[in-house]
């Protein structure tokens, strides 16, 4: 059922949606050169309501995948997180970076390792991007803290598994990371990335809904009883959320998305 939803979300990648543009007057956006994977990427910023007005105060940043799905349902291929308008509403004081995926290449950028059958495996070159040139741009250009434990790297399904894999892999870079509905279908080899680590201290949120497919629960719940392995249950370093009903779909991020945040702190 997974790789069914994951064909069918392959189908509609490239949809421009039909909708009335919905992003708020906090979210702009500009190009930036991405020279570890040959091309550039159309980067969408949200700031707080009060960003301009105290020019002394820094914020945390929220690195996010998939950035046509997270602000705006005209860009969304099938419905928006409302992630600009979650934060309005929580006064949160929080950048926000969302990184357009590469369409015919999000596979590519989204996947730390192949997949016999839909290939993959540029994440690598991908999550350089973030650390190595897009993050240095965002904290010289904006007022940021700049610290592991104020920076966030945030996704959904394939967004899920290279959030949780550049979490693990950057650990003096990002130190929380927000986990929905991560393929780990895609290759089992990022459970023995995982397991090849001496001591996980990121904060993990993760969270999948029960109607997802017949194996996302218990795959998450195998990664979650590895990740405490790592470390000592009693430092509540992460959280496991299984929504009844939950679907594979931007519905269930977007319900989630705010409490995720909150208890990630910021």
């Amino acid at each position: 059922m997974m790789k069914r939803i994951f064909l069918a979300a392959l189908l509609l990648i490239t949809l421009i949606g039909k909708a009335q543009s919905t992003a708020s007057k906090n979210v702009s956006t500009f190009t930036i050169e991405a020279p570890q994977l040959n091309t550039s990427k159309k980067i969408w910023i949200y700031l707080p309501e009060n960003y301009s007005k105290d020019i002394k105060k820094k914020y945390s940043v929220i690195y996010m995948h998939d950035a046509q799905n997270l602000f705006d349902a005209k860009t969304s291929y099938s419905g928006e997180w409302n992630v600009d308008e979650k934060l309005d509403s929580l006064k949160a004081p929080v950048i926000v970076v969302g990184i357009e995926h590469g369409n015919e290449k999000r596979i590519d950028e989204l996947t730390p390792f192949k997949n016999e059958k839909y290939g993959g495996g540029n994440a690598d070159n991908y999550l350089e991007f973030i650390v190595k040139t897009l993050k240095p741009y965002i904290d010289k250009n904006y007022r940021t803290k700049v610290k592991a434990k104020n920076t966030i790297l945030f996704g959904s399904s394939l967004g899920g598994l290279v959030s949780y894999y550049g979490a693990l892999k950057y650990p003096e870079v990002f130190g929380k990371a927000g986990v929905f509905s991560p393929s780990f279908w895609f290759s089992p080899d990022i459970y023995t990335f995982a397991e090849k680590q001496s001591k996980i201290k990121t904060k993990i949120y993760f969270l999948c809904g029960d109607k997802e497919s017949d194996d996302m629960v218990n795959d998450l719940n195998k990664m979650k009883r590895l990740l405490d392995t790592k470390r000592c249950y009693c430092l509540h370093l992460d959280k496991t959320k299984i929504v009844k009903g939950g679907e594979h779909n931007e519905k269930l991020w977007r319900d989630h998305f705010a409490e995720a945040l909150i208890w990630l702190g910021y």
